[in-house]
């Protein structure tokens, strides 16, 4: 949930309300909170528009964004060594 928690922090620290970053992404508040509780996972085109919102790296938020995508896809597997191993499997494989 670092993806949330970053734009609820960033939200607080402006002063911002969940239904003003909703209107202006053009989603209703409820899927906004889903969002920032990380119960939902944004789209990329949301995530480039929350940095520019919100006045931050668009790269930084992305990387946010994605390091949650792998944190789902490992973070049932209770063999720690196994999922390190499996990112690293990846890792390798995607640079």
């Amino acid at each position: 949930m670092l993806f949330g928690n970053k734009i609820r922090e960033l939200r607080d620290e402006q002063g911002l309300l969940q239904r003003q970053l909703a209107a202006a992404l053009e989603i209703d508040t409820p899927m906004f909170s889903k969002i920032e509780r990380g119960d939902r996972r944004a789209k990329r085109e949301q995530v480039i528009k929350l940095a520019e919102l919100l006045h931050q790296d668009e790269n930084e938020m992305l990387k946010l964004w994605l390091a949650d995508k792998v944190i789902d896809a490992v973070g049932d597997e209770h063999d720690h060594i196994l999922k390190r191993d499996a990112i690293e499997v990846a890792q390798k494989t995607i640079l």
